[in-house]
């Protein structure tokens, strides 16, 4: 995984927990979109079971 990728998913969950905004609030917050965050905090944190 690019070390960008990483520093992206892991700051999301980060703001996530912090906050408790839903993946909708931290799209807007970061201007991506939610398909976006929902693929890094899942799969590109080890969240998903795959």
């Amino acid at each position: 995984m690019k070390e960008a990728t990483k520093d992206r998913a892991e700051i999301l969950g980060e703001y996530i927990l912090d906050t408790g905004a839903t993946v909708r609030a931290a799209a807007k917050v970061f201007k991506i979109s939610k398909s976006t965050v929902h693929t890094a905090v899942t799969i590109q944190n080890g969240l998903c079971g795959w």
